[in-house]
């Protein structure tokens, strides 16, 4: 079998039709035929070092996760993805660690946020993309504590997502304060609480 067909091959048993470099290498093949599936149309380059087959069908939310490991999906973002908020973001949220810079995310239609390296996993957990995807987001409690800190979600998706929280039977109102207090939100988190419980 030449080095095309196992790369193809590759990418075919891939689930999400993705291959990167480092795969190919390590099948001891040099990456310099990823480039011919590129120019020949079967492959499309994502990012350095990550391919996609071009038939395969594209899941952004776990193309920008590929792009930004560092990245978590936060704020409106992660609000949606845990089926608190219906509207689907025009743009993704994704919070770094202050210390991470690049320029191409900068450059992304992506909504960034920074936070602190003693906050950066708080809440850290992994859930599906809408395809069936891995996905790096903030729990429930923490994207509440996000999103009401006043940093441009909207206060009916605000109002919204507190309402439904609190009337969910998954609610954990102890590991909420407890984020809260780390995130000094504890005073709001505490007047939507007392409103709604």
């Amino acid at each position: 079998m030449n080095e095309l067909t196992t790369i193809r091959n590759m990418a075919a048993a891939s689930s999400n039709g993705m291959i990167t470099s480092r795969q190919v290498r390590d099948a001891g093949i040099h990456p310099f035929y990823l480039q011919q599936l590129v120019r020949s149309g079967e492959l499309t380059r994502i990012s350095r070092g990550l391919y996609m087959r071009n038939d395969a069908w594209e899941d952004e939310l776990f193309l920008f996760q590929q792009r930004y490991q560092r990245g978590i999906f936060s704020h409106d973002t992660a609000l949606y993805l845990h089926g608190f908020s219906d509207r689907t973001p025009a743009r993704y949220t994704m919070t770094f660690p202050v210390s991470y810079h690049s320029q191409s995310v900068e450059s992304e239609p992506l909504i960034i946020h920074r936070t602190l390296p003693k906050t950066y996993q708080l809440g850290l957990t992994e859930i599906q993309s809408p395809s069936g995807n891995p996905l790096r987001v903030y729990d429930l409690e923490r994207t509440l504590c996000d999103i009401v800190r006043g940093q441009g979600s909207d206060v009916q998706i605000v109002n919204t997502a507190m309402k439904k929280y609190a009337a969910s039977k998954e609610k954990d109102i102890h590991k909420l304060m407890q984020y809260a207090g780390q995130l000094r939100v504890k005073s709001k988190i505490l007047r939507y609480m007392e409103v709604l419980l």
